[in-house]
Parts: structure tokens; C-alpha cells; sequence
């Protein structure tokens, strides 16, 4: 029995390497502060393998992209889960016919463009109202927009985490890095687990040229949510994603 379950770890452990592998990841990565595990980490991938919600994880690692630009965070999470939910994409010339979402096609819709620019988000990225306005900017897509000055930890912890146990629906974060230990501004990227045991969420960052993917206590994350956006004037929060 003991050999099976090592078996079982060692099997898991190797589609989570080849799942993130597949995506390019850069390895000159930025220190994590102690507050932080890193998923490139024994420990790291231990956290995933016994987490119990931890639905997102691979439909989204199959997606993993990291950000073109340094105002793109959103753009990139976004396109990461829209492919993930199979959302009819655009055409792609550099895939012939083959229609995938891109970040270079994602602005192509008129809806989209009604909501910011591309060069306005290149410019200085996004607000966590407009994350959910872009997404809902393609048809098929159901949000729902929670700014952290409205919610609190104890709902942020029981929706997100009861969201990860589920298939076909996903939770991005808007969040102030300094608040958690990075460099340093807002973000954007996806939660792709939740640890029971450690209270700590998987955040896929799409800034994979700066740092890892990280496991954050909630109650850090709930911090750097809850932080003023001077672009919109309202608190960071989160936002859930699904097919109507």
C-alpha cells in the first residue's frame, strides 16, 4: 500500500512538472520573501498534491502564459481562462485555421475595445471593474466582480476555496504585491488551488519572468486585495469566471 500511494505522488508530481513545463518558464525568478512558498519547491508541490481544491489547477496549467508586456497581467490571466473555459476564440493567422485566444487577438473583438484600448491597457493596465467588464465582453461568459472593501477574509476564503473544488468556473485576483512581499504595484493573475490545512492559496503568476507561482497565506491575500485602486477609486478584490 505504502508503495502505491509513493507511486500515485511520484505520478502526480511529474504531470504537475510537465504540465508547467510545457508553458516556458523562466527560472531567473526574483527571491520570495518567507511569508511565500514557492511551487517550484518540494514543499510547494507537496501543498498541491494534498489539496482537496484543486479543480482549476490543470485545466489552467494547460493554458499558462506569461504576460507580453509589463501592463498585460490581466490580458494574459484573462486569456488563460477563457481558453480554459473553451470560449469560441478568434481567428489566429500565425495558426492558420486553428482559433485560439491570444493576446495579441484578444482586443480584436468590437465589445472589447468598448471597454479600454489595447493601447490603454498597455499603457497602465487594467481596473478590477474593467477585468470583469473584458471578460463579460465575450459572449457566453458569466463574472461576478467582488471588490475586497466589500466582502471580507471569511467570504473571500469560503467562495474562492468552494470555486476550486468545482470544475468550469475560475477565480482571478487583483492584488497589491507589496502587501505580500513582491515587487511592488497591482497585479493580475489566476488562483489555481486552495491547502486546507495551511490556509495558503496557488496563485499562477503570469509575471513567470519576475516570479514563480506561489502558495500565499488568505489572509495576505485578503490584505493586498483590500488596498486602493487610484484608477478607479475602489478597492482590488477578485472575480469569478464561468460559462452562462
Amino acid at each position: 500500500m505504502k508503495h502505491i500511494n509513493n507511486l500515485k505522488i511520484s505520478i502526480q508530481t511529474l504531470i504537475i512538472g510537465l504540465s508547467l513545463a510545457a508553458g516556458n518558464v523562466i527560472a531567473q525568478t526574483l527571491p520570495l520573501a518567507s511569508n511565500l512558498i514557492g511551487f517550484d519547491t518540494t514543499e510547494g508541490e507537496t501543498l498541491l498534491i494534498s489539496s482537496k481544491s484543486k479543480n482549476d489547477f490543470f485545466p489552467l496549467s494547460m493554458q499558462f502564459v506569461t504576460q507580453d508586456n509589463l501592463a498585460y497581467c490581466g490580458v494574459a490571466s484573462i486569456v488563460m481562462v477563457l481558453n480554459s473555459l473553451k470560449i469560441p476564440a478568434p481567428e489566429t493567422p500565425e495558426y492558420r485555421q486553428f482559433k485560439v485566444f491570444t493576446q495579441d487577438n484578444f482586443f480584436n473583438n468590437p465589445k472589447t475595445q468598448q471597454v479600454i484600448t489595447k493601447e490603454k491597457v498597455a499603457r497602465s493596465g487594467m481596473s478590477l471593474q474593467q477585468l470583469g467588464r473584458l471578460l463579460a465582453s465575450y459572449d457566453g461568459v458569466k463574472i461576478k466582480v467582488y471588490h475586497a472593501g466589500n466582502s471580507s477574509l471569511q467570504e473571500f476564503r469560503k467562495l474562492a476555496a468552494e470555486n476550486l473544488k468545482q470544475p468550469g468556473n475560475f477565480v482571478l485576483v487583483n492584488y497589491l504585491r507589496k502587501e505580500i512581499g513582491q515587487e511592488r504595484g497591482g497585479h493580475i493573475s489566476p488562483l489555481a488551488a486552495y491547502n486546507e490545512a495551511t490556509d495558503r492559496f496557488l496563485i499562477l503568476d503570469v509575471s513567470r519572468y519576475k516570479y514563480p507561482p506561489v502558495w500565499v497565506k488568505s489572509a495576505d491575500l485578503y490584505k493586498a486585495m483590500n488596498t486602493g485602486d487610484s484608477s478607479s477609486g475602489k478597492t482590488r478584490g477578485f472575480v469569478f469566471v464561468s460559462k452562462k
